[in-house]
């Protein structure tokens, strides 16, 4: 009989996270590099108002194939300052995320040090603790939120064009959005059958179709936060 080698953890995407006490002080509010890389340094937006010592929630925000912490920030950057979360944008290493190139890698292993690195300074909230993203971020967070949803509470995905899950943990909320004249990644090869798969597998699934091409719009950003803020 052939003996079946479970893969290692890091290899299905698993993490490692675990929720601590701070050890540092925390940052003032703005945007910050957090110092971790040389190229490519995840970015925190820290909102003003934030309690000393009170849990606060963290958003994760992936950006698209060939995009950055700066041209995705825009997206909740303003919802983060309304509402009161941290918002993280770590920055693929290469164009694009490892697991679109060929599996996880360098990506989830910088993920893991920025998310180490924001709970080193600021206590998060275990029952706000988002992955969201648009496109290949999309993509990135909805594979990554289920391989790690014993941690990952909502997962926001946005025109997301393919799901790959080597692992399940966990029971995250989903919500969905695509556009229904999306021509780079139609609606029919990607949305519409992932919602389906989810909801088949007993996830709790928000899917909202939208009039509009392969971008965000802001009204169903708005539903997105309003999703992970009052569930």
């Amino acid at each position: 009989m052939t003996e079946v080698v479970p893969l290692a953890p890091e290899l299905t995407g698993r993490l490692g996270f675990a929720h601590r006490l701070p050890v540092a002080p925390p940052l003032p509010p703005g945007r910050h590099a957090l110092g971790l890389f040389d190229t490519r340094d995840a970015v925190l937006v820290v909102p003003d108002g934030l309690r000393p010592g009170r849990p606060v929630p963290l958003v994760v925000l992936f950006h698209g194939g060939g995009g950055s912490a700066e041209k995705i920030l825009p997206m909740l950057e303003a919802h983060a300052a309304a509402e009161g979360f941290l918002l993280l944008a770590p920055q693929s290493l290469f164009p694009t995320w490892d697991l679109v190139i060929g599996g996880h890698g360098p990506d989830r292993e910088r993920l893991s040090e920025a998310l180490a690195a924001v709970a080193a300074r600021f206590p998060l909230d275990p029952q706000r603790f988002v992955f969201a993203g648009h496109s290949d971020g999309g993509s990135y967070a909805l594979s990554l939120g289920l391989a790690n949803g014993d941690v990952v509470t909502h997962v926001v995905a946005s025109s997301a064009g393919f799901l790959s899950v080597h692992c399940q943990a966990g029971a995250p909320r989903i919500f969905l959005s695509h556009g229904t004249r999306d021509e780079q990644i139609p609606i029919d090869r990607s949305a519409r059958p992932h919602a389906a798969r989810l909801a088949a597998a007993g996830y709790d699934v928000t899917y909202v179709e939208y009039d509009g091409p392969h971008a965000h719009q802001s009204e169903v950003v708005a539903q997105a936060v309003a999703f992970f803020r009052d569930a």
